[in-house]
């Protein structure tokens, strides 16, 4: 019974959250490209910030081995993007070679748009894969404390999930060409690993809270990279006054829509 109620709990969560966030950054916010990736990096900065790092070092673990963890965590979703974007590279070469051929042909000579390829898509997956099972492991052992407990740790989730899953599906969007369909499905698989963490969870909860926090400070690793890595710099361009403005209000809302969710979650 508890095993079905983990099961029902963590797919609710993982999945239910993405198709939220989906609904929410695909539909009425979905012209503001510009405006959304500001608030992609302040909801994916405000997860790691505000609830990841603080929950991680709360733990009671000692913040050198965190620290590490977060340091290696970094150098290893670098080292992720660096192969994605050489094999992206490497498989695009020939056809970019043409295209930039053609475009010369026709005397248009402005590249500017090409030189930052998106990326970040697999950091972003690993990284949400990981956040997911921890999020799974979390839902699994208040499911097996106390019943009622577990319905509001799955609640906690999907309420959690949504401002962060709006910015890995505004990431993995751009990433794919703008094909809304791909991004969702991706983000979803990840999402579903939360029924995986929960059902290893039930098997071996006591073995595996102790890692719980080394799994927080992965996913938080994950979220700074791209946001520093592959979203702000998108924001770098020169801008008019107002549009700086705007990049600031948005990554604001995002940071805040995190914060608001979190304070509403925890009560306090």
């Amino acid at each position: 019974m508890i095993l079905i109620a983990i099961l029902v709990g963590t797919i609710t969560a993982g999945i239910g959250s993405v198709w939220l966030a989906a609904l929410l950054s695909f539909g009425a916010l979905a012209r503001y490209t510009q405006h959304m990736l500001s608030l992609a990096a302040g909801a994916l900065l405000g997860t790691a910030f505000m609830h990841l790092l603080p929950e991680a070092f709360e733990s009671g673990v000692s913040p050198d081995s965190l620290f590490a963890t977060l340091l290696v965590g970094l150098v290893f979703f670098f080292l992720l993007d660096k192969a994605e974007l050489w094999h992206h590279g490497h498989e695009h070469h020939e056809a970019h070679r043409h295209e930039q051929h053609a475009h010369d042909l026709d005397g248009h000579h402005g590249h500017s748009h090409s030189q930052h390829q998106p990326s970040g898509g697999w950091a972003v997956l690993a990284g949400d894969s990981v956040h997911a099972f921890g999020d799974g492991i979390l839902i699994a052992s208040a499911f097996i404390a106390d019943m009622r407990l577990g319905l509001v740790a799955a609640l906690a989730v999907l309420i959690h999930e949504v401002p962060h899953h709006m910015g890995d599906l505004i990431v993995l969007g751009r990433q794919s060409g703008n094909n809304r369909r791909i991004a969702i499905v991706k983000v979803s698989l990840a999402g579903a690993v939360t029924a995986l963490g929960g059902v290893i969870g039930y098997a071996l909860v006591d073995q595996l809270i102790g890692f719980l926090p080394f799994f927080l400070i992965l996913a938080a690793s994950s979220f700074i990279y791209v946001a520093l890595a592959d979203l702000i710099p998108q924001l770098q361009k020169r801008a008019s006054l107002p549009e700086t403005a705007a990049q600031i209000a948005w990554l604001g809302i995002g940071i805040g829509l995190v914060m608001a969710v979190s304070r509403l979650v925890h009560g306090h």
